[in-house]
């Protein structure tokens, strides 16, 4: 889409996929761009528990997978009204090819962000729709195609989510659009069976189930990545709150991310300090963070024997592994920004710099496209890599242009 929406050749186009075309373009809408990850693990994990379509999800694996998922030769996601994806399941090999695109849980494929694609679109237009290969506005789905229908409380008819098969041209024939279809209408009498089977059991006293407190809605996120002083961002219902810390703060904080369930007061110092420092050289520091968090994020205040933070905090580091884990290679390559702290000598720092260093890695080297392995190549891990430099050359066509380059690169990493 150029923005002519006068060119003739329109009228080639399907009347639903021009629509959505136009509607994408009005948006703004990138022609090549990732989708955004909109829910952190953790969030993903806490939001998809309590979304409707939760106790579906077995019936909607029978019907769309049966046997083995992992063979399908299809990837099937659930996503919510919003167009985020839940839940990406299906043939392995399939669901690692689309993570590079950004076809990964947590991620938003409305028409908003993505353009024309099945899952947004049948929530855009509300009812199923096939989506073909060029029809897809972003150009990096266009390998794809798909076929998707929204699912409809039974009782309101508000759309609840959207299910949707992806794949090669099996993924939108007459037969997989009546099968996904089918299992979107069987969706809603199963949710409509279950609300009346809830509503016909005698109620339970409650008295012994005292009401708990509603839970902060804050959300913390630390962003360590190729920064020297981390920043700290604050999101509450008041609105974003950004902290810079400082470098010694940003250790101590970050390892406190990364242990979870806390550290002895004896570990956080080695871990910061190494392994001959003083105890005494840990308290005041954290005297002095606690003051900082109390003052913009009480809830966030590190709590001591063990030292641990008592509201989760995520970090882009994190961020990262876990888009690695998804399979989205190319999502997470956008947002490595660079090394964890790349100037912190703490020696939990320096550890979980080299994890993160060698997740991407080890994702590059064993599941990543050449395009995805090239693009690796371009950044400082890549560059100093000679096992994915290596692989690169042997993914390339014999006549390309890049081989002599990669050549050069290698041998002065090998020294020769």
């Amino acid at each position: 889409m150029a923005g002519n929406l006068d060119d003739s050749r329109l009228q080639q186009v399907r009347p639903l996929v021009r629509a959505s075309w136009e509607r994408a373009w009005q948006s703004r809408v990138g022609a090549e761009g990732l989708p955004p990850l909109e829910l952190s693990q953790d969030a993903l994990e806490a939001y998809r528990t309590g979304h409707p379509l939760a106790g579906v999800m077995d019936l909607i694996r029978s019907l769309l997978l049966p046997g083995s998922a992992e063979d399908s030769g299809v990837v099937v996601a659930v996503g919510d009204h919003a167009g985020r994806l839940l839940w990406v399941e299906g043939d392995l090999r399939q669901r690692v090819l689309s993570g590079e695109m950004g076809f990964v849980e947590g991620a938003n494929w409305s028409e908003q962000m993505v353009g024309t694609s099945a899952p947004g679109t049948a929530l855009a237009v509300g009812e199923s729709v096939q989506i073909h290969h060029a029809e897809h506005y972003n150009r990096l789905v266009q390998p794809w195609s798909c076929t998707a229908a929204p699912v409809f409380d039974p009782e309101t008819r508000r759309i609840l989510g959207v299910i949707d098969v992806t794949g090669g041209a099996e993924a939108v024939t007459p037969q997989a659009r009546m099968l996904v279809d089918a299992t979107a209408r069987a969706v809603e009498s199963e949710l409509l069976v279950a609300r009346l089977r809830a509503r016909s059991r005698p109620s339970r006293a409650t008295e012994r189930s005292p009401r708990r407190a509603p839970r902060d809605t804050r959300q913390a996120r630390l962003q360590v990545l190729a920064r020297d002083r981390a920043r700290l961002e604050l999101i509450s219902e008041d609105g974003e709150t950004v902290v810079e810390l400082s470098a010694r703060h940003a250790e101590i904080l970050l390892m406190l991310a990364v242990h979870r369930h806390g550290l002895s007061a004896e570990r956080l110092t080695e871990l910061v300090y190494g392994e001959s420092a003083s105890l005494d050289t840990l308290r005041p520091e954290m005297v002095r963070l606690r003051k900082v968090l109390e003052r913009v994020s009480p809830d966030l205040a590190p709590q001591s024997r063990p030292y641990r933070l008592p509201a989760p905090l995520e970090t882009d580091a994190h961020n990262v592994l876990s888009l690695l884990d998804r399979g989205a290679h190319r999502v997470a390559l956008s947002a490595y920004a660079g090394a964890v702290l790349p100037e912190s000598t703490s020696p939990g720092v320096e550890e979980f710099r080299d994890t993160v260093r060698a997740a991407l890695h080890e994702a590059m080297v064993t599941e990543a496209s050449l395009d995805v392995l090239l693009a690796y190549a371009e950044i400082p891990e890549g560059k100093n890599d000679p096992e994915a430099l290596r692989l690169c050359l042997e993914m390339l066509p014999a006549r390309s242009p890049r081989r002599a380059a990669l050549v050069s690169r290698i041998e002065k990493l090998e020294g020769r």
